[in-house]
């Protein structure tokens, strides 16, 4: 049908199978009268989707760039708007992240969540729909409902289940993703105007002109600023975070802060190519300041939550750095750290809550010298407290290492100020480990402590094995996204960027 998409093979529409069973679980969930009854199908019904989600791994196609599984439906002919999905191995790893993430999410609220248990396991599934949908969505209005559906339930998650302030970082983190939200809705209209297709492959590739792409640009890069966020669009992150229950904070760290990083590598680099360019020393400068300055303010917090919650804009401006050096190992790099970071950071949040449901405190004080009483706990936090760090051996020492090496092809002196933001990384993560496990000389009392159970431990296991597998072979990994990367390359067209087009262009956006 489209000579952009390989159709579905299986059998089954696998894709659609993935974005509608979440939504078809969570009805049970409204007539269901017993909480731990809705516990247990939540928990089953995310699990039945993370095995639905393996063929997508073990039958992709690693030798093409087309995009795989597809399915394509007529929805609006008049403007030609169509139910069309597919992937590519930009896209399959992080769905895959997805449904690795919520069967976690279900058993970290076991006993976290105690008051409106069944509406709280209804949003995480119809949350799982929208995320799963934003990956795979190859049709711009099919893709912008999904990406709006998601902020409802987020913003239920964190006004109803959070923290003392959750009106407060509720409302802000729905304005902000909001506002972007609507320069997204710009973007996409504006590109239909020009098109004629809301089609997000047709839109790649196209010649358009400099000014266009220039406005174009700047509306998606707003849209998808404020989603990872970036420096200085960072603010309702720590906010959202500290406020929002464990299985909140795991979600937005581990899959939704990914949808902007995704934004800027489906549609900023192919569909408007130049005007990346042009603005990638900016985007390198906005980069490097995020690090720098996650580092530097998750050094100063005495929460736990809130140090984990600022080392993601540090984290993720690694991220943003791998993607507009625009090379193989930038973008590979970033890819594989947008996964690690989704499972690091996810484990350190349900460890923080874990600790939170003992004490009732994230205060670093109060959690000092429980490495005594908790020797399994402390296990799992150091393991995670040195991914984090991008220790080797670990995934996030890979990630960050192609993401610099990527670096320092482009630029010596961008990849030399991003190295601060690695050693900032290892004395806020250290300063913690060494806390929790051992406090000073008079820590508080801890000999109340019970040690992880086994459903905890179930719940980190997962994640560990990803920190010890990636850390060790990324190739598995990396293979996957190889072909999809080169080709992502080629349609920005970097080898033979115009210099003079580039002048040009800055000569029209810019007074000279």
């Amino acid at each position: 049908m489209h000579d952009f998409l390989i159709m579905n093979t299986l059998g089954y529409p696998i894709l659609s199978l993935l974005v509608f069973l979440p939504l078809a679980g969570a009805i049970p969930l409204l007539i269901l009268k017993n909480d731990e009854a809705a516990k247990y199908w939540s928990l089953f019904i995310t699990l039945v989707i993370a095995l639905v989600s393996l063929p997508l791994y073990f039958k992709f196609d690693r030798t093409t760039a087309l995009y795989q599984f597809g399915e394509s439906h007529t929805w609006i002919p008049m403007w030609d708007i169509n139910y069309t999905l597919g992937i590519d191995g930009i896209s399959l790893l992080l769905i895959l992240l997805t449904t690795l993430i919520m069967p976690l999410c279900v058993l970290c609220s076991w006993r976290y969540i105690t008051t409106r248990v069944r509406p709280f396991f209804a949003c995480l599934l119809i949350m799982e729909t929208s995320m799963l949908g934003v990956f795979m969505a190859l049709d711009f209005v099919l893709f912008y409902i999904l990406w709006e559906a998601m902020l409802i339930p987020m913003y239920l998650l964190i006004a109803i289940w959070g923290g003392p302030r959750k009106i407060y970082a509720s409302i802000k983190f729905f304005l902000y993703t909001l506002a972007g939200s609507v320069l997204l809705l710009v973007a996409i209209i504006a590109l239909y105007l020009e098109n004629g297709t809301f089609s997000i492959p047709l839109m790649m590739g196209q010649d358009y002109s400099s000014v266009f792409q220039i406005y174009v640009f700047l509306a998606f890069f707003l849209a998808f600023a404020i989603k990872v966020p970036m420096f200085p669009f960072h603010t309702w992150l720590p906010a959202a975070h500290v406020e929002a229950p464990t299985a909140g904070s795991v979600v937005l760290a581990s899959v939704l802060l990914k949808m902007g990083t995704y934004g800027f590598l489906r549609f900023c680099l192919p569909i408007t190519p130049e005007a990346s360019i042009f603005f990638m020393p900016y985007i390198l400068w906005l980069s490097i300041a995020g690090i720098i300055y996650g580092g530097f303010t998750a050094l100063a917090q005495s929460d736990m939550k809130k140090l984990i919650a600022y080392s993601s804009v540090g984290h993720m401006g690694f991220v943003t750095l791998g993607i507009f050096v625009f090379n193989v190992h930038g973008i590979e790099g970033a890819i594989l750290q947008m996964i690690n970071h989704g499972v690091t950071t996810g484990a350190l949040f349900i460890i923080v809550g874990m600790i939170y449901e003992r004490t009732h405190s994230r205060e670093l004080a109060l959690a000092a010298g429980v490495g005594k009483f908790m020797p399994i706990y402390v296990t799992f936090l150091g393991f995670f407290s040195l991914s984090s760090l991008a220790f080797p051996g670990t995934n996030s020492f890979i990630g960050e290492f192609l993401v610099l090496a990527g670096a320092f092809s482009k630029s010596k002196i961008i990849a030399a100020c991003a190295i601060p933001g690695a050693v900032l990384a290892a004395a806020y993560m250290l300063r913690m480990l060494q806390k929790v496990v051992w406090g000073g000389e008079k820590n508080p009392d801890q000999s109340y402590l019970q040690d992880l159970n086994v459903r905890e431990i179930i719940t980190l296991a997962p994640l560990l094995i990803f920190v010890l597998w990636i850390g060790l072979n990324p190739a598995p990994f990396l293979d996957v996204m190889h072909t999809s990367v080169a080709n992502l390359i080629q349609q920005v067209g970097i080898a033979g960027a115009d210099q003079q087009s580039l002048i040009e262009i800055a000569k029209l956006v810019i007074p000279q």
